[in-house]
């Protein structure tokens, strides 16, 4: 029986593919990868669904499902002195959030602010995810991948992967580069990173470029992200609001002159300036939870978050890009800012 891509995606939406293979280890990846393009087929390789919208006709193609497992570092001591850093290798099927509670609990800072992102570790360095002040970039040391193109294993250091605002070169090149393996420089001690975010800080109870316990700086994110329905958990299972890509806009950079008046304004080291998606969205007239009435219950923007779109329990794809062409147009009219989709989209187009 065909496999539902809606069953391995966040959004619970995509139709079935013409083949579905889970590869636990980088042998089992690589070859099904190299079978499938010596075959010429198409493919689609699926971390944990996060960041995917799929048609809901499916994908003609085989999915690989990367399942590789592993963690390491390069400590032969773990209780030599809390000073410098720790090399942490992670397998690319790791699941991301997994890999930031070990390293709060193994006193490994730097990626603590990126707790509750969705999805596995192989997609971490695609996307440059961020949330709340940090980056992937500000700690990855290099990324071991498969080069399709090449046929070979390629590795590439963190100045060679071209890291910007939600893109890298992997990101460029799409599909070129199978994520095998990400290796991290984090700090080693029990404060996290200085804290780079106002609401973060807020949380806190503590000024912006402060250092707290990282274990504190944990727990205050995934509040913040469970109240915007941004966790997904055995917690959250029936909340619709979690039923989402995450955020579906990236926060448009522009020229400093075109920010709308008393739009957030965050300058960029080009002279350009990035501002709020969020704020724009709602002041095109999109608030939370519009859609509802529009697409019968079927889609709506989030009733916790602007920024995500959400499938109720009975929408399709179809639904999803129609509500995202609708506020993607009204900021548009409004602004004459054109929003830019995060997600990656499989066999539809926006």
């Amino acid at each position: 029986m065909p496999e539902r891509l809606a069953d391995h995606t966040t959004l619970h939406l995509g139709g079935p593919a013409d083949e579905y293979v889970v590869a636990t280890t980088e042998a089992e990846l690589t070859a099904a990868v190299s079978a499938a393009d010596a075959a010429g087929r198409s493919v689609l390789v699926l971390g944990g669904g996060s960041n995917l919208v799929v048609a809901d006709e499916g994908f003609g193609g085989i999915v690989i499902e990367v399942a590789t497992t592993g963690v390491e570092s390069d400590l032969s001591d773990p209780g030599e002195p809390s000073c410098g850093g720790v090399l942490v290798t992670a397998a690319a099927g790791e699941t991301w959030d997994d890999l930031v509670a070990r390293a709060v609990e193994a006193e490994w800072s730097g990626i603590e602010a990126l707790s509750g992102i969705p999805g596995r570790v192989g997609a971490a360095p695609i996307q440059n995810v961020g949330a709340y002040g940090q980056e992937v970039s500000q700690t990855i040391w290099q990324v071991r991948v498969w080069d399709r193109k090449l046929r070979g294993v390629r590795t590439f250091a963190n100045a060679d992967c071209r890291f910007g605002y939600r893109h890298s070169r992997f990101k460029a090149e799409p599909g070129r580069h199978v994520v095998l393996s990400v290796t991290f420089q984090l700090r080693r001690g029990d404060l996290g990173a200085p804290i780079a975010y106002a609401q973060l800080a807020a949380a806190l109870g503590v000024e912006p470029g402060v250092r707290v316990a990282a274990r504190d700086v944990r727990e205050a994110v995934l509040a913040l992200r469970r109240s915007k329905g941004m966790v997904i958990d055995s917690k959250s299972a029936d909340d619709h609001d979690t039923w989402s890509a995450g955020s579906f806009f990236t926060n448009p950079v522009v020229e400093a002159g075109r920010v709308p008046d008393g739009a957030p304004a965050y300058p960029q080291p080009d002279g350009t300036m990035k501002t709020s998606a969020a704020w724009l969205i709602e002041r095109a007239g999109f608030g939370r939870g519009y859609g509802a009435e529009t697409y019968e219950g079927r889609v709506s923007l989030s009733t916790k978050h602007t920024l995500a779109l959400t499938n109720r329990g009975s929408g399709t794809t179809a639904d999803l890009l129609a509500l995202a062409r609708e506020v993607r147009g009204g900021v548009r009219e409004r602004f004459g800012i054109e929003l830019v989709n995060e997600p990656v989209l499989v066999g539809v187009s926006l």
